[in-house]
C-alpha cells in the first residue's frame, strides 16, 4: 500500500497532520481494512537497540503477573510490568495495575517518542518474552480508560516475533508480521475496535525479547 495515499476509512479517526508526521518520519502503513496500523523496521540502528534491550532487562522489576481468566488466577505465560505516571493505574483481564514508577530507559524511550509522533503517553506496558515459549494470547487493547480509538506505540528489542492481527468480525484473513529489533509498530484509529492481535508461542526462538506498548490511559476520577 502506497503510504501517502491511505484510504480515507482508514484514516477517518486519526489526526491528518499526526498521520502526516507519521509517514513523513518513516512509518509506513501496513494494509489492514479498516484500521490504521504502520511500522518502522528499523526505528532504532542496531547498536542503539542492543544498549536498549540490555538497559531494559536490567532496570525493569520484571514479575509473573496474575491474571483472571474462566473464573480463576492464573500466572502469565511472560513476565511483565506496568509503568507510568503516578495516576496512570491500568485495568486489564479484570486485574488492577497500579503503575511503577518510569526507569531512566523507559523515560528517555518516552521522550523520543514525544519527539517523533508528537504523542506525549503517560504509561507503558513491558513484556518480557524469555524465549519462543512465552506468548500473548489474543486480545484486543480496548480498556475502557484507553478511550475509543486509541494510538498505541510497540517497540520491539531481542529476539525477532511474529505478530498476529485477526478481525474480530468473523470471516475475515489474519495478517501476520515480523516485529524485529528495533521496531517501532504504530497501532492507531478503529485498530482495537475491529482487531485482534496475539504473539504466538515459537519454540524454536531462544532468545529473549522485550516488548514496550506505550499508551495514554485517562485518570479515573
Amino acid at each position: 500500500m502506497n503510504p501517502t495515499a491511505l484510504p480515507h476509512r482508514v484514516t477517518a479517526e486519526v489526526d491528518a497532520a499526526l498521520l502526516a508526521r507519521w509517514q513523513a518520519g518513516g512509518l509506513r502503513a501496513v494494509p489492514l481494512p479498516g484500521g490504521c496500523v504502520l511500522l518502522d523496521e528499523n526505528a532504532w540502528p542496531l547498536a542503539q537497540a542492543d544498549a536498549l534491550l540490555q538497559a531494559l532487562l536490567a532496570e525493569i522489576d520484571w514479575r509473573t503477573l496474575q491474571l483472571r481468566m474462566f473464573g480463576r488466577s492464573v500466572d502469565a505465560p511472560r513476565l511483565a510490568c506496568w509503568i507510568g505516571d503516578a495516576d496512570a493505574v491500568y485495568c486489564y483481564s479484570r486485574t488492577r495495575f497500579a503503575p511503577q514508577p518510569w526507569t531512566a530507559t523507559t523515560a528517555r524511550l518516552r521522550e523520543q517518542l514525544w519527539q517523533r509522533l508528537g504523542l506525549r503517553f503517560n504509561g507503558v506496558l513491558a513484556n518480557l518474552y524469555r524465549d519462543g515459549r512465552d506468548s500473548m494470547g489474543w486480545h484486543s487493547d480496548d480498556e475502557p480508560e484507553l478511550g475509543p480509538a486509541p494510538v498505541i506505540a510497540s517497540l520491539s528489542f531481542g529476539a525477532p516475533r511474529t505478530f498476529r492481527l485477526r478481525p474480530r468480525a468473523r470471516g475475515g484473513a489474519p495478517a501476520s508480521l515480523q516485529l524485529g529489533h528495533g521496531s517501532l509498530l504504530l497501532m492507531a484509529g478503529r485498530t482495537q475496535a475491529l482487531y485482534q492481535h496475539a504473539l504466538p508461542p515459537r519454540t524454536r526462538v531462544r532468545e529473549p525479547r522485550v516488548n514496550l506498548t506505550f499508551r495514554q490511559v485517562n485518570p479515573k476520577p
